[in-house]
């Protein structure tokens, strides 16, 4: 079991949590970490949701570091600055009694004076032992539970789509289910990975209406000899998730 929390505001407090954000969106290389269709009650929600999730994977491989004088934590946001240089998350002590162990210093690049206090530099967080699990093999069969999709998921889907009878929209998910197939195969670079629950995923677009647009993501769990889908992603919820991992190919899942 880890020694840290696996809950980054268990962990730490951050003051003026907004402020912070914007702090390390323009440290970082330029990237787009807002939804597109979905409301959030701050800015940058997909780059809060990454700094979670990011810091609960470190904490779990036990990759938080502790300064050679005990007063200072600090993990790797795995982000970059645009001139490509890691940028780590600093914490220091907190000195206020039934709070949170650490409170939020500053967002640090890995050549300044601050990260000498580490005799080793926090690693990056690591979500997959084998890469393979990361493209998908378009000779397994992918089996789809459409019924399962569509009682469990319809909101998800937009309009007109959403208001349809569950036999007429089973006939165009399931004509999008077979677009996707074969665009994967022509492209592997379409099927994009997502950390979910301990496991590696794979995202596929789903083209209800127009071929040049994806309307959600399809969700394909490898089980071996076989890809199951049971369920479908708002494209912001795939976007969100993906960019655990990497910035997503803009081919067609785009912030």
């Amino acid at each position: 079991m880890s020694v840290w929390p696996s809950d980054l505001f268990e962990f730490a407090f951050i003051s003026n949590l907004d402020s912070r954000l914007e702090e390390l969106v323009k440290l970082a290389e330029q990237e787009d970490w807002d939804y597109q269709a979905t409301a959030s009650e701050r800015n940058h929600p997909v780059l809060l949701n990454y700094l979670r999730y990011t810091y609960a994977r470190v904490a779990e491989e036990e990759k938080v570091e502790l300064s050679a004088d005990g007063m200072n934590t600090a993990f790797n946001t795995g982000l970059v600055t645009p001139n490509q240089e890691p940028i780590f998350a600093v914490f220091e002590r907190n000195a206020i009694p039934d709070r949170q162990p650490w409170y939020l210093r500053k967002w640090c690049r890995k050549g300044e004076h601050d990260m000498v206090r580490f005799q080793s530099l926090p690693d990056m967080a690591n979500y997959f032992a084998n890469p393979a699990g990361l493209v998908f093999d378009s000779a397994k069969e992918l089996r789809a539970n459409v019924e399962h999709i569509i009682a469990d998921n319809k909101e998800r889907f937009p309009a007109p789509y959403n208001g349809m009878d569950d036999y007429a929209l089973q006939t165009f998910l399931k004509g999008a289910i077979d677009n996707a197939k074969e665009r994967v195969r022509r492209n592997y670079k379409t099927a994009i990975p997502q950390y979910y629950k301990g496991k590696i995923q794979l995202l596929l677009p789903l083209c209800l209406g127009n071929p040049q647009r994806a309307d959600l993501a399809l969700v394909a769990e490898d089980h071996g000899s076989f890809y199951r889908a049971s369920t479908c992603l708002t494209l912001d919820m795939a976007y969100n998730n993906a960019r655990q991992l990497a910035r997503p190919d803009r081919d067609w899942l785009a912030p």
